[in-house]
């Protein structure tokens, strides 16, 4: 994500919190916890989530192209005692040209 630009004013990034441990769960966070049960095969409550949402993000830089956009989210929960990351991204995955990067060595994900 350290590659998005938002310099030309293209773009926009957005979050939503969702703190659950003593209230209804939208449907949102329990489709959540959903996919972290499913993907782990073990139970999950989520206490707290939080979706940051970057909307037709240019890639880095800017200048150079601004109408080859991705929009991506990536979902933080927790239960109090695990914590997880759900990447997400738009069909067809992220659509910047990495060959045009300085470093070709490119990673979708975190480390």
């Amino acid at each position: 994500w350290d590659n998005a630009d938002f310099s030309k004013g293209v773009g926009t990034t957005f979050y939503q919190e969702f703190s659950t441990l003593n209230t209804a769960k939208p449907p949102f966070v329990r489709d959540v916890e959903a996919k972290v049960r499913r993907y782990l095969r073990s139970s999950y409550s989520a206490a707290w989530t939080l979706k940051i949402t970057w909307e037709k993000a240019p890639v880095y830089s800017a200048w150079t192209d601004t109408q080859k956009t991705v929009t991506y989210q990536a979902i933080l929960t927790t239960d109090g005692f695990r914590s997880y990351i759900l990447m997400l991204y738009q069909d067809g995955g992220m659509q910047w040209d990495y060959s045009r990067l300085t470093s070709t060595n490119v990673l979708i994900g975190y480390t």
